[in-house]
């Protein structure tokens, strides 16, 4: 099956200058999503979502994406606007977090004290869209025919639980004493919230899961083991909510699902390592459309290998080129890369490599700007336009 754009990315693009001044008199990230958000920030935020979708139409970048503009981080806003989750600003590193959780652990060599999460303190419910509003925005930029060709980025359900102290990502107070139970509700919501994009026009989405790649860590694996956590159980709980969340979705809904190690201010990345460990399960055990996997630097991420247990009618998009790094990709080496992967799964498919072409496209390795904190290394805007037109160019030249 082949991926809906041949050229992709993540979602997120660099922020305006006139955003961050907007922003900044904001006492902290979390305010976005209050009610009483100064109505200049509003203004401004429209105005840059305007102007980004602008730039990707006179440029021919697809999918077209709102930058992930209206929220601070790429998964803020979410679990805020469900009922049943409070936000907590300020818990402790370590102590509120897992032994050894890689993005904790790395914050603090940084300096951090604290991190926010989100906690389940009552019963999860959907009462209001989280993201319907973000679509909103979005699709009033566009022509009704060209909303096909948008995309909308969600968070993992997985997301607080798997970083929290084991036990705490709901509390006592909170009515549920299993974590099946937490996520049997969470997963509700997240099919009601596909669903309520999709009646808006939505029709392909992609859920942002980093944290399953840290199932390929062994200082996670270690973690767990301290904590008295079975992982194996641990990533068998969060595959079977992605797929529940997916069950009842609309059959003409793209749904796909983006795994990277880490994309901090400064190119910071928490973990390196293969999807070796994880890619039969990945593959083959969620029930996925499209996987966006990063590749963009063999001792970070390994190489193709992981890629031979990808079943037939599923695809991958290469995240060959870096966010991470201000060198521009030479072309040739991108499409040799493209080739090689290729030849993967075509001998493990047993069918010829231009038929395993017509499961792959071509993306970044993540987004531009996960947070609104500046992006990799000596990051521009001209340079992250240049890296998005090579990889419409090499697209192009592969797939014709």
């Amino acid at each position: 099956m082949a991926p809906p754009f041949r050229f992709d990315h993540v979602g997120s693009l660099l922020r305006p200058q006139s955003l961050l001044e907007a922003r900044s008199s904001l006492s902290s990230p979390s305010q976005m999503y209050s009610l009483d958000i100064p109505q200049s920030i509003k203004k401004a935020e429209a105005q840059a979502i305007q102007d980004v979708v602008q730039e990707q139409l006179e440029r021919g970048v697809r999918p077209i994406t709102d930058g992930e503009y209206a929220r601070h981080i790429y998964y803020g806003g979410f679990f805020e606007k469900l009922s049943g989750f409070e936000a907590q600003p300020n818990l402790p590193i370590p102590d509120a977090f897992r032994t050894d959780f890689p993005t904790t652990t790395g914050l603090a060599k940084i300096g951090a004290k604290t991190r926010a999460a989100v906690v389940c303190t009552g019963k999860i419910e959907y009462k209001d869209s989280p993201y319907l509003p973000e679509w909103l925005t979005l699709r009033s930029n566009l022509p009704q025919e060209l909303w096909r060709e948008a995309k909308l980025t969600m968070p993992a359900p997985n997301y607080q639980h798997i970083q929290l102290k084991p036990g705490t990502a709901w509390t006592p107070g909170s009515g549920y004493t299993s974590d099946q139970q937490y996520f049997d509700d969470l997963a509700k919501c997240y099919a009601a919230e596909l669903q309520t994009l999709y009646d808006a026009g939505l029709r392909n989405i992609q859920i942002d899961d980093p944290h399953l790649v840290y199932f390929c860590s062994p200082q996670f694996r270690d973690g767990c083991q301290k904590d008295g956590t079975d992982v194996d159980a641990l990533l068998d709980l969060y595959t079977r909510t992605h797929n529940t969340l997916l069950a009842n979705k609309p059959a003409d809904l793209h749904v796909g699902v983006h795994l990277c190690r880490g994309n901090m201010s400064g190119s910071m990345h928490f973990i390196s390592g293969t999807y070796e460990r994880i890619a039969h399960k990945l593959f083959n055990e969620t029930d996925y459309q499209t996987y966006y996997l990063e590749f963009d630097d063999l001792e970070r991420t390994g190489g193709f290998e992981p890629l031979r247990f990808l079943p037939r009618g599923k695809n991958v998009v290469l995240g060959l080129v870096s966010t991470k790094t201000a060198e521009l990709e030479d072309p040739g080496n991108v499409k040799e890369r493209i080739n090689v992967a290729a030849s993967v799964i075509a001998e493990a498919q047993g069918v010829s490599k231009e038929e395993a072409l017509q499961c792959l496209a071509l993306s970044p390795q993540c987004g531009f700007s996960s947070s609104s904190l500046a992006g990799g290394k000596g990051m521009t805007a001209e340079i992250m336009w240049g890296k998005l037109k090579l990889v419409r160019d090499v697209a192009c030249e592969v797939w014709k």
